[in-house]
């Protein structure tokens, strides 16, 4: 049993179980009848993804020190107690079934999920591999 941090829209593992986008808005374009079967996500959470502010702030990082400055931002905002406890939640859930969070973006090292994985990891949780 595992967590998946993936990159939505890219193929499924088998086994890899309920696919859950953490991000702010749903795909474009895209009937939310489909979001499923296009391997968009199965169930939407934006309560992980970044408040529009910090989400620009994390595309506009182009320097190391402007990525580490979204990267605290993002974390304050996943230290509320409401964030807190669905971490806490995912991360008991990881040691129990299959499932994976992600967001759209293609590098994973300049997307919120990199960030994600390692709140995830200091919950606790069971990472299996990534789909990038």
């Amino acid at each position: 049993m595992a967590v998946r941090i993936v990159r939505l829209g890219s193929s499924r593992f088998e086994g890899e179980g309920t696919r859950i986008g953490t991000v702010r808005r749903p795909p474009r374009g895209v009937p939310k009848t489909e979001f499923a079967a296009r391997n968009w996500y199965d169930v939407w959470f934006p309560n992980l993804a970044p408040s529009v502010e910090t989400m620009k702030l994390g595309q506009q990082a182009k320097t190391p020190a402007q990525w580490v400055a979204f990267a605290r931002k993002y974390r304050a905002e996943m230290a509320s107690p409401d964030n807190s406890h669905a971490l806490e939640l995912l991360a008991v859930l990881s040691h129990q079934t299959n499932f994976s969070v992600g967001c759209y973006c293609e590098d994973e090292a300049r997307c919120h999920r990199s960030v994600l994985r390692e709140l995830l990891i200091e919950k606790g949780a069971r990472l299996g591999a990534s789909a990038q």
